[in-house]
């Protein structure tokens, strides 16, 4: 496995502005030279994704599927969608949560790494989840009614998470999170190799 250090080419399984910064920077820590090029590929799962199975299943096929297209060090996906949180003793009256996955793969192992989650309101995430539709457009109407027009996709600036923090935590910043607990296993390989071995 190369180092990170030495990383020349990173394949992104998305074309998205704020997706590809967030890998930038999650590598930008460990690499100097590094390359980071964005490829439009199929994520494989429903354009909104709903539980971990499909948001895990949407990030791992984006790295594959970049990987595959051509000679580069690292393939990169990242998927986001909701995930259902139960209310109090389990019953249905929870909330949905936006949770991001990122995948990295090197051809031979493949890692995962969560984002932080966040509600969206009511309104959006209830009528995503229940016609299937994906909660980017419907946020950014419903932003559009609530507060203030917006002359691009949120998804393609701050993100609908940099809108809802008032800029405190962007779309790129929430991918970059993901990004660098899935590369732990490429940071320190020693110990997730069979060398961390506890007495």
């Amino acid at each position: 496995m190369k180092a990170l250090s030495e990383l020349r080419l990173v394949r992104v399984g998305s074309m998205n502005p704020p997706k590809l910064q967030g890998v930038r920077a999650a590598l930008s820590a460990f690499s100097r030279d590094v390359t980071i090029e964005g490829i439009e590929v199929e994520s494989g799962v429903p354009d909104q994704p709903l539980g971990f199975e499909e948001i895990v299943e949407g990030a791992r096929n984006r790295a594959q599927r970049a990987r595959r297209c051509g000679e580069c060090d690292l393939g990169v996906g990242y998927e986001d969608g909701l995930v259902a949180i139960l209310g109090p003793s389990g019953s249905s009256s929870g909330s949905w949560f936006n949770i991001g996955c990122a995948a990295v793969t090197d051809g031979v192992r493949i890692s995962l790494g969560l984002s932080p989650g966040f509600g969206y309101p009511l309104a959006c995430s209830e009528r995503a989840v229940s016609e299937r539709r994906p909660i980017g457009a419907l946020f950014d109407r419903f932003w559009r009614q609530h507060r203030e027009s917006s002359p691009a996709p949120a998804q393609l600036s701050i993100g609908n998470v940099g809108k809802l923090t008032r800029g405190a935590l962007t779309r790129a910043e929430y991918t970059r999170h993901a990004v660098v607990c899935a590369l732990t296993p490429f940071i320190l390989p020693d110990l997730y190799t069979g060398g961390g071995v506890m007495d």
